[in-house]
């Protein structure tokens, strides 16, 4: 959730450009950076968490495209954008890691200093 102080600041200083499916805001700022750009501002919705800033939007961020980019133009072959789901309960678990604890098989075997 954004401050009060930042709120304030784009509603008087900054354009908004657009959403994505998260709920996070995109502004164009009227202020510019050390390079000359407009500063390109997200709000995020909910918790300031970067991993929920889809692709298209990263690269507008970072200013690898000029356009902000739009919702509609999508591929079969893409996946819904997640975030970051280390430490739930949706995390990627991989064979053998039940219960957090992992499982040795048989054909292991420790290295010992001779």
């Amino acid at each position: 959730m954004a401050k009060i102080g930042t709120m304030i600041s784009n509603w008087l200083f900054s354009k908004k450009i657009g959403s994505d499916q998260f709920g996070n805001q995109y502004y164009l700022s009227r202020f510019k950076n050390a390079s000359g750009h407009n500063k390109r501002i997200v709000i995020y919705k909910g918790l300031n968490e970067p991993s929920k800033v889809p692709p298209k939007w990263h690269a507008w961020l970072h200013y690898m495209v000029d356009d902000a980019p739009s919702n509609d133009l999508t591929y079969e072959w893409q996946k819904e954008h997640l975030p970051n789901l280390t430490g739930t309960k949706f995390s990627h678990k991989p064979d053998g890691m039940s219960g957090g604890k992992k499982k040795i098989g048989s054909d292991y075997q420790a290295w010992e200093a001779n």
